[in-house]
């Protein structure tokens, strides 16, 4: 069996677009459908009923496009309203970037010790600490909150020495507890890798949740059947939906995926909230 159907994606902006790259290296024949909410980015810094709406209204919008999977992007909607996107699309998987991440980070730490990064809505809301808690109490969780990671990529300041200079400043703390595995908690974050095991150290082992989130899409296609067919071209037959700023987006994406986003298109925000 086989499903020709679209992945539906969905981000507050750019980052979900390396889970995108994950995806399309794992399985380069699946479509995607992929909304990145740009007029409303960043999410992470709003309250969680907010986070909450604007989830469930990009959930809507790619379920109108008939979509068979759902993956949530976005660590920090992941953090905050998965379980209601989960009920409102419950015809359909949905998936997000956290537990894909948690159950890596205990499958791998020997320590006991876990430190994970992200956005001050996911370190907020304690979600990595909570999925890794369900799965082994036994393992310490430690958080930090990395505002200033996301305007570092998107400037294409990756690799430079104010972001290595951010970065010890965020993650020294953490070395000091003595984890040994590091949860990257926002898709923005893979493009950091370098700088980032630089100051943690080899002994610390990064976990990119982008690149779990794609694992677990592809086993539960496989185990449901529904894999597309066909090899290749996924990328040149997906769409990419941005609610503003198309030029900034395309020029980002390249940072991401490593070439131009072909089949762009700008949709107005009315369109977006109008769905219900």
């Amino acid at each position: 069996m086989s499903d020709l159907r679209p992945i539906g994606m969905f981000d507050s902006g750019m980052g979900g677009l390396t889970v995108v790259k994950e995806l399309f290296a794992s399985m380069p024949g699946e479509r995607l459908v992929y909304l990145g909410d740009t007029a409303r980015y960043p999410y992470g810094g709003r309250s969680d009923e907010t986070i909450r709406a604007f989830g469930l209204e990009d959930a809507r919008f790619l379920l109108s496009m008939d979509i068979k999977m759902l993956i949530v992007a976005c660590n920090t909607v992941s953090s905050v309203a998965l379980d209601d996107i989960q009920r409102e699309c419950n015809e359909i998987p949905v998936i997000g970037v956290v537990a894909p991440g948690a159950r890596a980070a205990v499958s791998r730490t020997a320590s006991k010790k876990v430190g994970v990064i992200g956005t001050l809505a996911t370190i907020r809301t304690q979600s990595y600490q909570k999925a890794i808690a369900a799965l082994d109490g036994g393992i310490k969780t430690y958080g930090k909150a990395c505002p200033l990671f996301v305007p570092l990529v998107e400037e294409g300041l990756a690799d430079s020495d104010i972001t290595r200079l951010t970065a010890q400043h965020y993650l020294y703390e953490l070395v000091n507890y003595g984890i040994d595995c590091l949860i990257l908690g926002c898709t923005h974050y893979p493009l950091l890798m370098e700088a980032i095991q630089s100051t943690v150290g080899a002994n610390v082992q990064l976990l990119d949740s982008a690149y779990w989130t794609a694992k677990e899409a592809k086993d539960i296609l496989i185990a449901m059947e529904q894999r597309n067919p066909e090899k290749e071209d996924g990328k040149d037959k997906s769409r990419f939906f941005v609610t503003d700023r198309t030029e900034e987006f395309q020029r980002t994406a390249s940072i991401f995926l490593g070439s131009p986003v072909a089949n762009l298109e700008k949709m107005n925000l009315e369109q977006l909230t109008g769905i219900l």
